[in-house]
């Protein structure tokens, strides 16, 4: 092997061209970090079929995707908010159950529920 291609500059510009290639890659701009629904928000449900209450509004707690009562109301939800904002959650009060789908978008969102002989609407606006 010649040993003259091996000179401090050629070295030099070797490792530059090397450097630079692996840096690169790293230039491009970050990924953007999927939406936190994580927090308290206000939830308005409506009936639009059936004769159950025509309205209700209830606190939700979403903490790390689980939906959860934040009220003082007697009921349980189970659910999770996707890294997309898809919702699909159930609520139970007594031997009443509805079951919810939607999706979040940054402080709103809102979807369908149906339970028993009711069904209609549902809207939501973070809080804090």
């Amino acid at each position: 092997m010649d040993m003259k291609f091996f000179t401090r500059k050629n070295v030099v510009l070797g490792l530059l061209a090397l450097s630079t290639a692996v840096a690169i890659p790293m230039l491009r701009p970050a990924e953007a970090a999927p939406p936190s629904y994580d927090g308290l928000w206000s939830v308005v449900i409506v009936t639009q079929q059936g004769i159950c209450e025509p309205s209700y509004r209830a606190p939700i707690r979403i903490h790390k995707g689980h939906l959860l009562n934040a009220g003082s109301a007697q009921f349980t939800i189970s659910g999770r908010v996707g890294k997309n904002g898809a919702v699909v959650v159930q609520v139970t009060q007594g031997p009443n159950s509805a079951t919810g789908t939607g999706r979040l978008h940054n402080t709103r969102g809102g979807g369908s529920w149906s339970g028993g002989p009711c069904s209609g609407t549902w809207q939501a606006e973070k809080r804090a």
